[in-house]
């Protein structure tokens, strides 16, 4: 069986190209999903198609829901998904994610330093394990998927 896992949270770092690298060393039989990594592309796409707005608000809303899009595809198709909460920027689209995935069922994984734990600490409740680097996330994925 070829595991779906979806890939969430901090697009600030090249964690998901390690984290694909590793798993391809591992021989691991997953296919990696993702949101829209490209920033700007990311909040500026739901103007790009709809049309601009004066109002910030409205700009970030039709970027948002753009993107929910293929956010929710992506959850639903995954048996697993990592969300990431990076260091320097807070990302509260990964808290939906989060939540998201686990109001459908899915295994969630969580990942963050020591400094966000008691930030984090409803979300930790509700994921299946907390890790903190790439390589015990693979480790998880290697005992989870073979």
């Amino acid at each position: 069986m070829k595991w779906k896992v979806y890939l969430s949270g901090e697009i600030h770092t090249d964690w998901r190209i390690d984290v694909r690298s590793m798993a391809d060393k591992a021989n691991l039989n997953i296919d990696f999903l993702e949101p829209e990594t490209d920033h700007s592309l990311s909040d500026d796409m739901g103007a790009i198609i709809l049309g601009e707005e004066d109002n910030k608000f409205w700009h970030d809303q039709k970027g948002a829901r753009m993107n929910a899009i293929r956010i929710r595809k992506n959850i639903k198709d995954s048996d697993i998904v990592v969300v990431k909460f990076g260091e320097k920027y807070r990302q509260w689209n990964a808290a939906f994610d989060a939540g998201y995935a686990v109001a459908h069922g899915k295994s969630l994984i969580v990942m963050h330093n020591k400094e966000n734990q008691h930030a984090l600490k409803e979300i930790d409740s509700a994921s299946l394990a907390v890790v903190e680097t790439n390589q015990q996330l693979i480790e998880i994925l290697k005992y989870a998927t073979k």
